[in-house]
């Protein structure tokens, strides 16, 4: 029988290694194989993050030579925390958040429970609702722009066809009062479907048994709405705020195929506003305390969150 190249390398391993292997746990063993995967992960994520945190507190600037570079201590976060210019992104930023969280939600729940009903063809529609989740934002930024041009978007006319307002008389992503909204309505489109799919995945693990015994007791459907669906999808839905509202305070490619932070600065997430300062300004210390904050403050408030969540779901 011939020898399989596992056997020929169990018979070159010295006897004195190979005692040592066999006496190996299998934890051991385990932290073996991970070891590499978390160092490499720590590499990748600790490190820049260690590294952003040390030039946050220079002048350091990527266009110039590190001999300049002089340590300024807080002087970076007191400037970013005193400039109007970046509360105002920080203002359309919390636009943007509420009014997306708050109309995804609303849809999604509301298809998901219709989609729930499960009627004829309901797997054809459920597919095709879910279609804009599946595309690029870049590409979808490209078509949306299409859409809204005065005079051949089909935005325009849809308007025109229910209101009667002349279609070339506004401008989506030209307008300072509609660029705002114009985005939001972007993002609900592409990104409802994903609420939807929570959604439904906690309205299809609610237990029949529990609308039978409602309906034994006589419990109408507006109160079996609110008092069996409402509870039990609501640690469903807070997760797809969760998730909606982290990926929506980055938002960044949608905006700037869409508007590029314009017109003037109405549609400047602090996202592009960070883009900005350290890539077109180059003042990547001061860039570096901006991302800081920025970090701090989802991570302080997803540990907020995530703590209500728990208590929901301990209910």
């Amino acid at each position: 029988m011939a020898d399989t190249p596992i056997d020929r390398v169990a018979k070159a391993t010295p006897p004195t290694v190979a005692a040592k292997i066999r006496g190996l746990s299998d934890r051991t063993i385990a932290w073996l194989f991970v070891a590499p995967t978390i160092f490499l992960l720590l590499a990748v994520n600790i490190f820049p993050l260690i590294w952003t945190i040390n030039l946050s507190f220079t002048n350091f600037r990527t266009n110039r030579p590190t001999r300049d570079v002089e340590y300024v201590g807080l002087r970076n976060y007191e400037r970013i925390l005193t400039d109007g210019d970046i509360w105002l992104t920080m203002q359309a930023t919390a636009h943007f958040l509420f009014w997306t969280i708050a109309l995804q939600v609303l849809i999604g729940f509301t298809l998901a429970w219709l989609i729930n009903r499960k009627f004829k063809g309901n797997d054809l529609w459920t597919t095709l609702i879910v279609l804009p989740m599946m595309l690029s934002p870049a590409v979808v930024g490209n078509f949306w722009t299409f859409l809204y041009q005065p005079q051949i978007g089909l935005f325009n006319y849809g308007v025109s066809f229910f209101t009667g307002i002349d279609p070339a008389s506004f401008q989506m992503i030209g307008d300072v009062a509609l660029a705002p909204w114009a985005i939001v309505i972007v993002d609900t489109w592409m990104w409802t479907p994903f609420v939807m799919l929570i959604c439904l995945a906690g309205l299809r693990s609610i237990p029949d048994y529990i609308y039978e015994a409602a309906e034994i007791d006589r419990a109408s459907k507006w109160r079996q709405f609110w008092t069996i669906t409402v509870p039990m999808v609501l640690p469903f839905l807070m997760l797809a705020v969760l998730f909606r509202g982290i990926e929506n305070f980055k938002m960044f490619d949608l905006v700037v195929q869409l508007t590029g932070g314009g017109p003037g600065s109405v549609t400047e997430l602090t996202s592009i506003n960070l883009k900005r300062e350290a890539f077109e300004k180059w003042r990547t210390g001061y860039a570096s305390a901006y991302a800081i904050i920025l970090f701090v403050t989802v991570f302080g408030l997803a540990s907020i969150y995530v703590k209500a969540l728990n208590k929901v779901k301990e209910r």
